[in-house]
């Protein structure tokens, strides 16, 4: 048998995007801090941001235009004292980026010198309030941090390695105890073996969990592992129904997950039929600048009544020089399709973005669990509401990277030193030579997710997604129980337990309300509130 090997750290990140290298660096002077990434370190969804980051830098702008507008877009299902706790703490985490050297974009005054922010606005937005790279805010972002994160001598980043599991005093049997995360059992893809981290905080910076379904613009890692990690350890959860369609994916037979940001749209791009007609007048006074849940329910609808595979995004009406400055890398990319986007419209679906829900923390990132801290996607902060407004979420990452430091940083002094912990048990199961029957399940959860649970619903198609989860759970149960893991296994289990979490939710919620859309109850309530799960025990 393989000798586990053990790893010691203050705090454990687990996730390299935006959330978890921001709160990496701001805890890296006083903190040893280990950083895993599942894949590349480059590989999580912030890389593929394109869009900007939201706060109020213009005069003319103001924190409770911000508010306003997240609390509109989130169907007024948003926490009010997070929403101004974000907007207000915007400018200050934008500038800690800036000053990290991210490049935001900037406009040229009259004498040719480049001083202030070039703003751009999006959909839900009332003010231009978005910074942005060009189209490419998250890979500026990511290689900045990246790059400061791999210079800091306290950050150690791990890649390939996936976290299997939280390990806590109650799944240890210390009932004498107070329950607390102690670190977690880490799988080494590169030499295929689980290791042990010990630390005094856990980090859940793990990203959404798009990949339940068909199609997502999301890169393949974003399977939920944090979500379920947390549920499993006794966290509760919240608005797991709330699940963000991007309304414009490239609909290309050789493209993958490839995103059409929200900026176009801001900047002039209309929403077009096949026949050349634009329709979002149809279904909402704000036509393009609609919200995403509105935009992408008119796109379904529209495709499903003419029987058409996709819509059409067009700014070739607008300047060419103006389209190739603005958006370089949308333009350039297309070109590879064939495609000139200031020449003809682009073919576009909706795709599985965001998960709004999450696990639930306060306004300093802490869960339900002692110790453990979630960050970003991964969490339910009360931001989002029923529909997250485009930009707010890079936003979100490094106010609460910044907020959930502070809080460990007050705290670290006095944290408990984790006892040392058994090794991962491998001695009762064997190698599989039946990988594929985890491929096909996986497909199957995937293609379910996307026909019962996806932009419409009903209460039938909803217990019907859950009987084939519960199918689905006693194979895999017994999957892991037997074999040795394998990145496949680890992200079909956590898939599998988040899903559930979705349809639980989406079957709590009787009404219609932001990208919560049955047509058994297809009116909103006249209140509402989150839809919080609580997990029955840990496990």
């Amino acid at each position: 048998m393989k000798q586990n090997r053990e790893h010691y750290c203050d705090v454990l990140v687990i996730g390299s995007g935006a959330a978890g290298l921001s709160l990496a660096l701001q805890l890296a002077h006083t903190c040893q801090v280990t950083v895993l990434s599942k894949g590349p370190y480059s590989e999580g969804s912030t890389f593929y941001a394109q869009g900007g980051i939201a706060a109020v830098f213009d005069e003319a702008d103001s924190v409770d235009s911000h508010v306003e507008d997240t609390q509109v877009a989130g169907a007024h299902l948003c926490d009010e004292k997070v929403v101004r706790f974000i907007a207000e703490n915007a400018k200050r985490c934008v500038e800690w980026l800036i000053d990290g050297g991210v490049p935001f974009d900037k406009v040229e005054g009259e004498n040719g010198e480049r001083s202030q922010y070039h703003l751009t606005r999006e959909g839900g937005h009332s003010h231009r309030r978005i910074l942005h790279a060009a189209d490419a805010t998250g890979m500026a972002m990511q290689k900045s941090l990246q790059q400061n994160a791999l210079e800091h001598p306290n950050i150690n980043i791990l890649e390939r390695h996936n976290a299997l599991d939280l390990i806590t005093h109650q799944k240890l049997g210390h009932t004498q105890a107070a329950n607390r995360v102690l670190g977690a059992y880490v799988w080494n893809r590169e030499i295929e073996q689980v290791e042990t981290i010990r630390a005094k905080f856990v980090v859940l910076a793990t990203g959404g969990a798009s990949k339940v379904y068909q199609y997502t613009s999301n890169p393949d890692v974003s399977s939920g592992d944090g979500i379920a990690m947390a549920w499993r350890a006794g966290c509760r959860v919240a608005n797991m129904e709330f699940n963000q369609f991007h309304p414009t994916c490239l609909y290309h037979p050789e493209a993958r997950n490839f995103l059409l940001t929200e900026a176009l749209r801001g900047e002039g791009a209309y929403l077009r039929r096949p026949d050349g007609s634009r329709f979002m007048e149809d279904f909402d006074p704000r036509k393009e600048l609609a919200p995403r849940d509105i935009v992408a329910r008119a796109i379904d609808y529209e495709m499903k009544r003419l029987g058409a595979d996709c819509m059409y995004l067009d700014i070739s009406h607008k300047d060419p020089e103006f389209i190739q400055k603005h958006f370089p890398t949308i333009y350039e990319k297309l070109l590879t399709f064939n495609i000139d986007i200031t020449k003809q419209p682009i073919p576009i679906v909706p795709a599985a973005h965001y998960t709004c829900g999450g696990v639930m923390v306060d306004t300093e990132g802490r869960t339900d669990l002692a110790g453990l801290y979630a960050i970003g996607e991964v969490s339910y902060t009360g931001l989002h509401g029923a529909n997250r407004m485009a930009s707010n979420s890079l936003l979100e990452c490094v106010v609460y990277a910044w907020s959930a430091s502070q809080s460990i940083l007050k705290t670290a002094h006095d944290a408990p030193e984790p006892p040392l912990l058994p090794n991962w048990d491998e001695s009762q199961v064997t190698s599989s030579d039946e990988e594929v029957v985890i491929q096909h399940n996986w497909h199957e959860l995937r293609l379910f997710m996307w026909d019962y649970v996806g932009i419409v619903r009903t209460t039938r198609r909803l217990e019907r997604a859950l009987r084939r989860i519960n199918m689905l759970k006693q194979e895999i149960d017994e999957y892991y129980s037997n074999f040795r893991v394998s990145n496949n296994l680890l992200e079909l289990r956590n898939l599998v337990e988040v899903a559930e979490l979705m349809v639980l939710s989406a079957l709590d919620r009787k009404e219609s309300r932001g990208l919560h859309y049955t047509l058994d109850f297809p009116e909103k309530t006249e209140t509402s509130q989150p839809t919080v799960l609580v997990p029955k025990k840990p496990c």
